[in-house]
């Protein structure tokens, strides 16, 4: 019999990522692929790897994601409101049904009140050292990579006034 928690998250993940490719709307698929990224952290999850499921989320969904989206939204000022204000608002009601439904599903079958205490505990500290000191380098790579993207998006999102190029006010 297959684990209800794993069906649920698998179907989620892999209908987000086919809706992420198949958008004509390129911010609806980032907010698909936002959601394809949270169902592989809850994969790590139901694997019982919570800190790689708070670092996907971290990394992938809180960062690249959310850049993404920043980055369109920016470029791409109102195309991305081509819904009319009334099929908004009942896309917005199905989506939340759809993930209430799943989160309740996994929170019913995967037996949360029940408390197991790991054999062995996790030093914060040493994941915390090991991420200023051996990461250090992908995390400035990747500081400044997102930099560099959030400056390339403000560059292209750049409204000129009038066409004065140097900002005075003649």
């Amino acid at each position: 019999m297959v684990d209800p928690a794993f069906l649920t998250v698998a179907i989620i993940t892999v209908v987000s990522a086919i809706i992420a490719l198949e958008f004509k709307e390129i911010i609806y698929g980032a907010i698909a692929l936002g959601i394809s990224l949270l169902g592989i952290a809850a994969f790590f999850v139901l694997l019982d790897a919570t800190f790689v499921a708070m670092f996907q989320v971290a990394v992938y969904v809180g960062a690249i994601v959310v850049l993404v989206i920043f980055t369109i939204m920016l470029v791409r000022r109102e195309s991305w409101m081509t819904l009319p204000e009334g099929r908004r608002k009942v896309m917005g009601f199905v989506i939340m049904f759809i993930i209430m439904f799943g989160l309740g599903a996994i929170f019913i079958a995967s037996g949360l009140t029940e408390q197991t205490v790991p054999e062995s505990t996790i030093i914060f500290t040493q994941i915390g050292e090991q991420m200023v000191t051996y990461y250090a380098p992908a995390l400035i790579a990747i500081a400044l990579t997102l930099t560099a993207a959030v400056i390339g998006a403000l560059t292209l999102a750049k409204v000129e006034i009038g066409g004065n190029r140097n900002g005075s006010n003649n």
